[in-house]
């Protein structure tokens, strides 16, 4: 599995009943979609891409976008990129984003359940996974419709520029000392920085009963909070995906520990990974988009394909280099596939690291 190293794989607890993360038996046809364009009113052009006379190949009216976190983090980077990638390619003509921050994405998948809109998309990642099950939320990923995985982006640990701290085993070997005194900012509990932390602890000998007792994770549902206490030096060390920190890193207000990748990112060359700071596995941050439980099969063809569009194009991949976001585009049964087997993983590692019963 791409978005993380765990020592045992579980098996997923999916309802049988819930058809849409299993996929749908025979799903439309791309080319379907291409025709259907859901979204748009009868007699209806799609819009053209800004600066051409010529409709796009598909395209929607309108569309809403859920940022199930508040401004200033990854999953609100996705949202807006989104809004304007859609946007400047003319494939959507109005899109409005709402941000519906709290418990790891949970309170906007609450939300998302309430949808009856189709043209509606909500972001979502390997953070919303791991709340769904430290949160024991009601609403859950499987009674929604994946639409697309779009990127996977490595996170990044820092300290701020002061810190005694130079190396990241020093950082772990003093909490390891010193428990609850050392604390660690990052995203919303049970997501990929809670989880990265909780793996760190385990590798350097922390029983999965007493991580809880050991770490002081505070956690932000948006980047910016994380990022003010960190520069405020108000927490030891923060977690997040390296596009939320680079800056800061580069501008030398944060030092950069280590990346999560199995390579160096471009965006930080100089810091190494986890594997080159002597611990033995990569975590790497997905990021997707979900629709409503009870679209139909056109109408997650029609999202699907615009999606696909948007993938294929120069705005879209410009943005990816300019985020320093890996390209992990898939949608279809694939991701449906992919989605049920990282529910399954990350419930095997929540309860490895004791996050969960």
């Amino acid at each position: 599995m791409a978005s993380v190293v765990s020592p045992r794989r579980g098996h997923s607890t999916r309802p049988s009943g819930r058809r849409r993360l299993a996929g749908a038996a025979a799903l439309t046809s791309l080319a379907l979609a291409l025709s259907a364009c859901a979204g748009l009113a009868s007699g209806d052009e799609a819009p053209a891409a800004e600066g051409s006379d010529k409709p796009a190949a598909v395209g929607l009216a309108s569309l809403d976008i859920i940022v199930p976190a508040d401004p200033g983090g990854g999953w609100d980077q996705t949202g807006r990129a989104l809004q304007k990638e859609l946007q400047a390619t003319g494939l959507a003509k109005t899109i409005n984003v709402t941000n519906v921050g709290g418990a790891g994405g949970t309170v906007g998948l609450a939300s998302l359940a309430t949808v009856t809109e189709p043209n509606t998309l909500m972001v979502t990642g390997l953070v919303m996974v791991g709340a769904v099950e430290t949160n024991k939320s009601q609403a859950r990923i499987e009674d929604t419709t994946p639409i697309a995985r779009l990127t996977e982006e490595p996170l990044v640990i820092v300290v701020p520029a002061e810190s005694k701290y130079t190396t990241l085993k020093e950082l772990v070997d003093d909490i390891v000392a010193n428990g609850k005194d050392v604390t660690v900012t990052g995203g919303s509990a049970g997501g990929a920085d809670h989880i990265l932390a909780g793996m760190l602890l385990k590798q350097a000998g922390v029983p999965s009963e007493k991580l809880v007792d050991t770490l002081n994770y505070v956690a932000y549902s948006g980047g910016g909070e994380s990022l003010s206490a960190l520069l405020g030096n108000k927490v030891s060390a923060g977690i997040s995906g390296v596009g939320e920190y680079a800056e800061q890193v580069k501008a030398g207000t944060l030092r950069a520990l280590a990346v999560t990748s199995p390579e160096k990112v471009e965006a930080l060359p100089e810091v190494p990974t986890l594997h080159d700071a002597g611990y033995g596995f990569d975590l790497t941050n997905w990021r997707g988009v979900l629709a409503p439980a009870d679209i139909t099969d056109e109408e997650r063809a029609a999202l699907e394909a615009v999606l696909t569009e948007l993938h294929a194009s120069e705005e879209w991949q410009a943005t990816l280099e300019e985020k320093g976001w890996a390209d992990a585009f898939v949608t279809g049964a694939d991701f449906d596939d992919y989605l049920q087997q990282n529910i399954a993983d990350i419930q095997a590692v929540l309860q490895d690291i004791g996050l969960v019963a």
